[in-house]
């Protein structure tokens, strides 16, 4: 489902600005059904579960995190989310494995013959292949070069994308996490993942709640500032390397999404591609800034707009205004 980005921001924006409307950033979360040991080998839903994953920008790979008599794990065995990480990685493994030696032989003969580009993508998949076989992933490797980064990218290997850990608690473990997420927490650091502690349960209670104050009561009493769910979804978004600038103005405040790093003209073609042709510069306003002087005109008098040009870093939050000329 297409789900919106959790942005106190607008909020706080729109109470100043008194928009028609309040227009927040999105983001599209897949639900797949589960992988099985063998899926590599077209077991269970095999190929067609794992083609679903190629198709995704990162992974959230939900975990169980808790003991429950009730629910059974497979064959019945203890609960033991680290097994069942390796069950998943293992088979993405496998798959990328594949995909490499698939190439490799014939990339190999046309380095052989002289092509550089050939060359260049051999020294990529030799290196995945080195640290697939090791039962490592391949988002463990780094390269230097341009070509090297592009003929990577265009591998779509699995095991490259990034990948966010979400153990799955039980009530009591909401705020803290428990054994099993801490053994998660552990893996996952030493792979420069992303781990998040959620009880499901209690979000499917919080869910049911009608109102926003008895939501927000209820994760009083659990000593949760914000929903696992709205925590999940901004993860997600960070894990995407994505943030947000923000146009804020009588017709409506709006999140827009751009990758981090990218620079003023680049954020001008989120909206529209001839802001980005024809740009000029971008007026800017710090959010803390908006918020602290209460209007626009009140940041300007206060001499804290910015002008900028062509080579401007955008920052999450920037409240932006795109001169253009077409």
């Amino acid at each position: 489902g297409v789900i919106t980005v959790p942005d106190e921001r607008l909020n706080r924006l729109a109470e100043i600005v008194h928009p028609g409307r309040i227009v927040p950033a999105t983001c599209e979360i897949v639900d797949i059904a589960g992988l099985v040991k063998g899926a590599s080998k077209g077991e269970g839903l095999g190929n067609k579960f794992l083609g679903n994953i190629r198709e995704t920008d990162a992974i959230i790979h939900v975990l169980r995190c808790f003991d429950n008599e009730n629910i059974v794990r497979e064959g019945g065995a203890a609960v033991n989310p680290v097994e069942d990480k390796e069950i998943i990685d293992t088979e993405l493994q496998l798959k990328d494995l594949e995909t490499i030696e698939s190439q490799l032989s014939k990339q190999q003969k046309m380095a052989a013959a002289g092509n550089k580009e050939a060359k260049v993508l051999v020294g990529v998949l030799e290196a995945y292949k080195n640290v697939l076989e090791q039962g490592r992933n391949a988002r463990e490797v780094t390269f230097e070069t341009k070509e090297e980064l592009r003929a990577a990218h265009d591998l779509f290997l699995l095991t490259t994308k990034p990948v966010l850990y979400v153990c799955n608690v039980d009530e009591q473990s909401a705020k803290t996490g428990n054994d099993y997420s801490r053994q998660i927490e552990a893996i996952a650091a030493n792979e420069g993942a992303e781990v998040l502690v959620i009880a499901a349960k209690t979000e499917e209670d919080i869910a049911s709640l009608e109102t926003y104050e008895d939501k927000q009561m209820f994760l009083d009493e659990l000593g949760l500032e914000e929903s696992g769910v709205n925590r999940l979804i901004k993860k997600a978004y960070s894990l995407l390397n994505l943030q947000t600038f923000i146009t804020a103005g009588e017709m409506e405040v709006k999140a827009w999404t751009f990758r981090r790093g990218w620079k003023a003209p680049q954020c001008a073609g989120v909206i529209h591609t001839d802001f980005e042709k024809g740009f000029i510069r971008a007026e800017v306003i710090k959010y803390d800034d908006y918020i602290a002087y209460g209007s626009e005109a009140a940041v300007k008098e206060a001499g804290k707009m910015g002008i900028e040009g062509k080579d401007y870093v955008v920052q999450d939050g920037d409240i932006m205004h795109f001169r253009f000329n077409v």
